[in-house]
């Protein structure tokens, strides 16, 4: 027996990273999986495979999540061969750093649009589907960026300040219907992107954790099923910092 046995995830930007891993734990404890990505490739149909080998349903779909109708179409076809949506994990995202006084309105828009736009897009087609059914969980990838904020990220860390808001919001809206709703928040998560960067800096960056590492996907991916679980069932509009101590 799985701790989400018989439960339907819809999660955004699941072909690799975080969500991938999320879509990976879910799967081990018997939730079938329905994920979305800009584009279907070879990498996100064999994280299909990977899904499909704990012996569930997976799907992937080509969706812009940050597109209001895309979002709405991709659902009612989820809902549609799957019967149901118990989880929606709002993980698409993406960054396009820059100092505020260099920052271009093109790179504002784009990393809100994706990052915040899209939660609000799935949510508001998933919410009348947990609401007929009285019972939902919600959770957004937040980050540690979006509590403390981040020096030239002002675009990535108002987007994710917005998800914490916006699952607080969703909590007190939709607890009467039996919706939770909660964020994650990780720190530095070890990905392509931060191998990319300079052994010194990983290294300071590392020094600066009390846990003396970085985090992985799996480590998120285990709070995210938690949060899931019925071990949750009485949490609700709360932030999880998954960041091994750095912004405690």
């Amino acid at each position: 027996m799985g701790l989400l046995d018989g439960k339907v995830a819809v999660i955004t930007g699941a072909a690799r990273g975080i969500g991938k891993a999320i879509a990976l734990k879910y799967a081990s404890e018997g939730a079938d999986v329905a994920f979305t990505d800009l584009v279907i490739n070879e990498a996100a149909e064999a994280t299909v495979k990977e899904i499909e080998a704990y012996g569930v349903k997976c799907r992937a779909y080509a969706s812009n999540a940050a597109n209001f109708e895309e979002t709405h179409t991709v659902v009612g076809q989820i809902a549609e061969e799957f019967g149901h949506i118990d989880i929606l994990v709002n993980n698409a995202g993406i960054t396009k750093d820059g100092l505020m006084m260099r920052m271009s309105e093109g790179q504002w828009d784009a990393v809100l649009n994706v990052n915040l736009k899209s939660a609000f897009n799935f949510i508001h087609a998933c919410v009348p589907i947990m609401a007929k059914q009285r019972s939902g969980c919600i959770i957004n990838m937040s980050s540690v960026v979006g509590v403390s904020g981040n020096a030239g990220q002002c675009n990535y860390s108002a987007s994710k300040a917005g998800l914490i808001g916006l699952a607080k919001s969703i909590a007190k809206e939709m607890g009467p219907r039996g919706i939770r709703a909660n964020c994650i928040a990780p720190g530095f998560i070890i990905s392509d992107m931060t191998n990319a960067l300079p052994e010194k800096i990983r290294q300071e960056w590392e020094a600066s954790i009390p846990l003396r590492r970085g985090g992985t996907p799996e480590d998120v991916a285990n709070v995210a099923l938690f949060l899931a679980s019925p071990l949750a069932s009485y949490v609700s509009g709360q932030v999880i910092h998954c960041c091994g101590g750095m912004n405690c």
